[in-house]
């Protein structure tokens, strides 16, 4: 095809977006017929313009961002970290709410909202492999680990936390998976996995035992969707009830596009659980074509880190690209009732806002760095 002729970079993450997004059309159209109904008097085509037009902007988003010598992220990075801190404070205290969290800021006069923890999950990645590669020598001991990596890792996942725990605790294991394959010796990498399992067993305590005690009302929201998950009650697991009938009736070829009967019950049927309605459409074959493309996803950038010689490159791709799988699996692994509820959307598939818009720039990142695979001029990043 001639148009990748005109995109640089890894062609197979390319196609995979290409492929994702288009299913994601298809599938969003189908699934938000009850929504259609309930806010635009049956007006679908609506919300299918709406979400071909955040996709395709964001295609325009990733085709800019390819561009870019992916050394300017570094230096992005620096600044849009301290940026995150204030911007997850106000979220916490004055942002637009959900459910029982507050995790969007809206941005005035746009009519539109953004997750700040997108943005800070995006910062903080790049931050670290930063910090990998520039501090490299001196990062041989716990104490040098904590002040230059541990810190701001824990300062901005304990601001995502009370709004979002999922996000907080992806973020925080993907920083890990990082700084292991950034050399970290195994025996600091333990010692953090332990005080993680100490802490983490304290915060469940106090959760269990005190819900209340967690600003926001968040801890009896947690309670709740472990006790509901846990007991397998029908009536308090609703959506994992329907979604599990939407994959039994999909069976291996599925209904059909568009023969979805669970859009009905489903009230997060084309964001949290559309890979259910995925399954019940296009089948169990189909579902698992999707899960071998982001396996692929997460090959290329692995491919990236290894045939690169540039280390914050490396460490950007694979740190981004496991970000993207690792959400794509946490997702799945509620459609299938392997998780309790997250709220963690399909990347490029689920139908959403700024969120596309993100992932967008992660594989536009990703793919600027892949295109300078066969550079051979030396990684320079500015030292501060």
């Amino acid at each position: 095809m001639k148009l990748f002729n005109y995109l640089k970079g890894d062609k197979v993450i390319w196609a995979i977006m290409f492929l994702l997004s288009l299913l994601s059309i298809l599938v969003v159209y189908s699934a938000v017929v009850t929504l259609a109904h309930k806010f635009k008097q049956g007006n679908s085509e609506y919300y299918l313009f709406k979400h071909f037009l955040l996709i395709a902007v964001g295609f325009g988003i990733a085709y800019v961002f390819h561009k870019l010598k992916y050394t300017v992220f570094s230096k992005v990075a620096q600044i849009g970290f301290i940026v995150c801190i204030p911007l997850l404070v106000y979220t916490l205290l004055k942002g637009v709410s959900a459910g029982d969290a507050s995790r969007w800021i809206e941005i005035p006069g746009l009519k539109l909202t953004f997750q700040s923890s997108d943005l800070a999950k995006l910062m903080l990645i790049i931050y670290v492999a930063r910090i990998l590669t520039i501090k490299a020598k001196i990062l041989v001991d716990f104490k040098s680990v904590f002040k230059h990596l541990l810190i701001p890792i824990g300062v901005i996942c304990a601001l995502i936390l009370p709004a979002n725990f999922s996000t907080a605790a992806i973020l925080f294991f993907n920083c890990l998976l990082l700084m292991f394959l950034g050399g970290i010796h195994i025996k600091i990498i333990l010692k953090i996995l332990g005080i993680c399992i100490l802490v983490g067993s304290l915060f469940f305590t106090l959760v269990w035992f005190v819900p209340n005690s967690i600003p926001g009302g968040r801890g009896s929201t947690w309670k709740a969707r472990i006790e509901n998950f846990s007991s397998g009650d029908t009536k308090s697991n609703y959506q994992s009830e329907q979604a599990k009938i939407a994959i039994a009736t999909g069976g291996i070829i599925g209904k059909g596009p568009g023969n979805s009967t669970q859009r009905a019950f489903l009230p997060q049927a084309s964001s949290d659980f559309i890979y259910a309605i995925i399954i019940e459409e296009y089948g169990l074959l189909i579902a698992f074509v999707i899960l071998f493309l982001y396996m692929i996803l997460l090959y290329r950038g692995i491919k990236i880190l290894r045939d690169n010689d540039k280390p914050f490159g490396g460490f950007v791709a694979i740190g981004l690209s496991f970000s993207l799988v690792f959400q794509a699996l946490v997702n799945m692994a509620v459609a299938v009732n392997l998780f309790p509820v997250t709220g963690q959307p399909l990347p490029l598939i689920s139908m959403g806002g700024t969120s596309i818009w993100f992932t967008m720039i992660t594989l536009g990142i990703i793919l600027s760095i892949s295109k300078s695979v066969e550079d051979k001029t030396e990684e320079k990043l500015e030292i501060v």
